[in-house]
């Protein structure tokens, strides 16, 4: 989760959060890709969850990166929650049970993407080896109950951990539990953010499917190929899912504002204090009305910070975020820009890949969602195999990436990054079941060899 906003600037209308979103579009030559990605702490020895607090703690961790690549701290009071590359754009920040996210600078390539995460992987790797623990490349802690899960020390987590078992039965594992890999694109106009965010909702399920990667839960196979995509089926539907609205006539930036009104808040943050407003209107405090800020309005802060907490399987900001990818291997973690910036940043690709899901009823897109954590590749949608499908869906994206023509030094162009993707898709299996063949035969029904095979 990213950094919350500070901009304390008054939005005195429903205009104010339109004109906010609108702010995002950008001319295509400004167009970026900012990749995030989360991975979970273990000790070398023994395979257990690290705490945030102790000479080998997830605190250690961020001081010890903080004097190597002299980032700025992020503080919540005297605690240190992550760390801020003021320059680049770039962020370290922790998610609830300890995995350690990049969140990535806006960058022109992926070939710069994927510098950036081969840098901070080494860079992290320096750091934590001395401190004993590694990082698994996973959708899913692969071992740990919940209650073994540590909690990392932020205001905003405390309050979601009340709130979450009130609205959905897996909450709580999807905040301690899972790992995703994320990329943020930009959009021209109003047309184009919702072409591009009716594709990636579309298409979200076979990026699922591709990277689906979360087969284990407490040392035991789980029955799903995405369990981390299962969980999200019953976290908080109210700010989930694969908004059937985005694909109705007169769908843009107003349509979503509303959306986003509707879902209920989860807290307001004043100075380094967290207000835990869950389960409140957002219309009320832009009102002026909010039970818990009497006569206080609403901040440009209060409304990104809403923002970013709403989870649907494309979440609009000032750009988009694709969100349907389960954390894994290194090379995954450039193969998920590379596969979307293919479709989206492409016109040609992106009106072939439209043409590819329009005809497509959103009951037939949530059928689709519901079947792939399980089925994966198996799964169906207008009476084709996703793996047929998926099979499109990155051709489309190798084209797309061919004709962007950006270059590395030795003359590379992007297609190269799609290279896992095209091996799955070859061998007809995901890395979950790649995984799950492994336990069943040289693992020797143990999770725990997973500990050295995934590790970054």
């Amino acid at each position: 989760m990213a950094r919350d906003q500070i901009d304390t600037q008054p939005v005195e209308s429903r205009d104010d959060l339109v004109a906010w979103l609108e702010a995002g579009c950008k001319a295509p030559q400004k167009f970026r890709i900012g990749t995030e990605h989360e991975k979970i702490p273990f000790t070398l020895k023994g395979h257990e969850p690290v705490p945030y607090e102790g000479e080998n703690g997830i605190r250690a961790l961020l001081e010890g990166m903080h004097a190597l690549n002299d980032w700025e701290p992020i503080m919540e009071g005297e605690t240190i929650i992550g760390l801020a590359d003021t320059i680049g754009g770039g962020a370290i920040s922790l998610e609830p049970g300890g995995q350690f996210e990049l969140s990535g600078a806006p960058l022109a390539s992926i070939h710069e993407t994927c510098a950036e995460v081969n840098s901070h992987l080494v860079q992290v790797r320096e750091v934590a080896t001395p401190l004993g623990f590694g990082f698994l490349g996973l959708g899913m802690s692969p071992k740990w109950t919940l209650a073994q899960t540590p909690r990392m020390p932020k205001g905003r987590y405390n309050i979601m951990t009340a709130y979450m078992p009130k609205v959905g039965t897996h909450g709580l594992d999807m905040m301690y539990r899972t790992c995703t890999v994320q990329v943020n694109l930009d959009f021209s106009s109003e047309t184009d953010m919702v072409k591009k965010l009716r594709v990636g909702l579309a298409l979200q399920p076979v990026a699922t499917a591709l990277f689906a990667n979360s087969p284990f839960t407490e040392g035991r196979p789980n029955g799903f190929l995405s369990f981390r995509s299962e969980i999200w089926r019953d976290t908080d539907n109210a700010r989930a899912g694969m908004l059937p609205f985005a694909f109705e006539e007169g769908m843009g930036f107003e349509r979503y504002v509303d959306y986003a009104l509707d879902v209920p808040m989860y807290f307001v943050k004043r100075g380094d204090r967290y207000i835990d407003v869950a389960g409140s209107s957002f219309r009320d405090l832009l009102a002026g009305r909010h039970p818990a800020l009497p006569g206080e309005r609403a901040t440009v802060s209060d409304w990104a910070n809403h923002l970013s907490t709403i989870f649907p399987e494309v979440r609009l900001k000032r750009f988009l975020e694709m969100r349907g990818a389960d954390g894994g291997p290194w090379a995954n973690l450039c193969a998920l820009p590379a596969l979307w910036t293919g479709l989206l940043y492409d016109g040609a690709s992106l009106d072939a890949a439209w043409e590819l899901v329009r005809g497509w009823s959103a009951a037939e897109r949530q059928a689709l969602r519901d079947d792939v954590p399980r089925l994966a590749f198996k799964a169906e949608i207008a009476g084709r195999p996703v793996l047929e499908l998926a099979r499109d869906v990155v051709a489309i994206a190798r084209e797309g990436l061919k004709r962007r023509d950006v270059r590395d030094s030795q003359g590379r162009d992007e297609t190269r990054f799609l290279g896992p993707l095209e091996e799955s898709l070859e061998a007809g299996r995901t890395p979950a079941e790649a995984l799950l063949e492994r336990y069943e035969t040289d693992w020797n029904r143990s999770v725990e060899p997973i500990f050295d095979e995934c590790a970054y």
